[in-house]
């Protein structure tokens, strides 16, 4: 995708199809969790199964605690991009706030050196905050690092070299940072649903990814067209519109809700309990899939909920985030390739009119 493609319409040729993970730790055929070194070694294994049945994208995300393996996704990334040919390779997210914008650049820029251009950036403020202490940052700070370190990255990619001056870091002045790159990388921002966070995106000119883990989809059409109204008062082309939401495919969907529901429901109050949520409620599952953002089920009913959702969001990409709490590695291979073969031709097909 370029960087500053127009927002697309659902026509199947027009949309992406690519799927991410958070780096979760894998169950093996005892239900013994895997060690996190081979959860690592089968991400890899995994994004070389997407390019293989023609996926657009794979996305990895940062994390810095005991249930999910990866804290530096380019260099999975990296691992991976020797051993693929096709596939654009980004991460989903990078934790700008607890990280700092020029090695951040620097290491993408590598990234997309060794994968011939396949790089992108997904830049966000993280889902979790384990990466503020472990790199001594204070969450207090937790808006004006992101605001500043956001604005530093949008001119690292677009405006070398580079004078800037914020809060949150030393100032730089007529710097440039290396390796310089072929061609401009792709760059998004994460939003997890904050008004405020889309209207930023389209202020630094990045394209907006749009994390949708839960409730029905459709809800975020007001921010789609936030990001496109925001665009038009800076007087900035309109940038592409990804979205990225969690699911499994497998041959039933009776089999698909078998292999993820029991995870599902202690993922949930596990993350629950910490961050003040409510406890899921008996049908909540359910009611996941049939009409919120769980993607579950065999490839005709994944397919039929894809189409619907991108053709109500008119997004330009859709990713399935597809590990899931414990699952096996086997069962999340079997996904990626039911997704890249079975579902996506679907999709395609539905949205195209055939």
């Amino acid at each position: 995708m370029t960087d500053n493609a127009e927002t697309a319409d659902t026509a199947g040729r027009d949309v992406e199809f690519g799927v991410d993970t958070f780096g979760a730790v894998t169950i093996s055929g005892d239900g013994s969790p895997v060690t996190q070194s081979q959860a690592i070694r089968d991400i890899v294994d995994d994004v070389v199964l997407a390019d293989e049945v023609g996926l657009d994208f794979f996305g990895v995300g940062e994390h810095h605690r005991p249930d999910f393996a990866v804290s530096s996704p380019e260099m999975v990334l990296s691992a991976a991009a020797a051993r693929t040919k096709s596939i654009h390779l980004g991460s989903t997210v990078t934790v700008l706030s607890s990280d700092d914008p020029v090695r951040v650049y620097e290491r993408f820029a590598t990234l997309d050196a060794v994968s011939h251009g396949r790089a992108e950036i997904v830049a966000g403020r993280g889902s979790f905050i384990e990466s503020f202490p472990l790199f001594g940052y204070d969450l207090s700070d937790y808006e004006v690092l992101f605001e500043e370190k956001l604005e530093l990255l949008a001119k690292l990619l677009r405006d070398q070299p580079v004078t800037w001056q914020g809060t949150t870091r030393a100032p730089l002045s007529n710097q440039s940072a290396y390796p310089t790159t072929e061609k401009p990388i792709p760059a998004w921002v994460g939003v997890g649903g904050s008004p405020e966070s889309v209207v930023r995106t389209a202020k630094y000119g990045f394209n907006l990814f749009l994390a949708i883990i839960g409730g029905a989809p459709e809800r975020f059409a007001p921010y789609v067209d936030l990001f496109k109204r925001a665009q038009d008062e800076y007087g900035v082309p309109h940038r592409p519109v990804a979205i990225h939401s969690p699911g499994l495919v497998a041959d039933t969907d009776e089999a698909a809700r078998e292999l993820v529901a029991e995870g599902w429901l202690r993922s949930r109050k596990k993350i629950g309990r910490e961050r003040g949520w409510p406890p899921p409620q008996p049908g909540d599952f359910e009611a996941e899939i049939e009409s919120g953002s769980l993607y579950v089920g065999s490839p005709g009913t994944v397919a039929k909920k894809i189409a619907s959702t991108v053709h109500a969001l008119g997004v330009n990409r859709f990713d399935l985030k597809y590990d899931q709490a414990e699952v096996t590695h086997a069962a999340l291979q079997t996904s990626i390739g039911l997704y890249g073969e079975s579902v996506v031709p679907l999709v395609k097909d539905i949205l195209s009119g055939s």
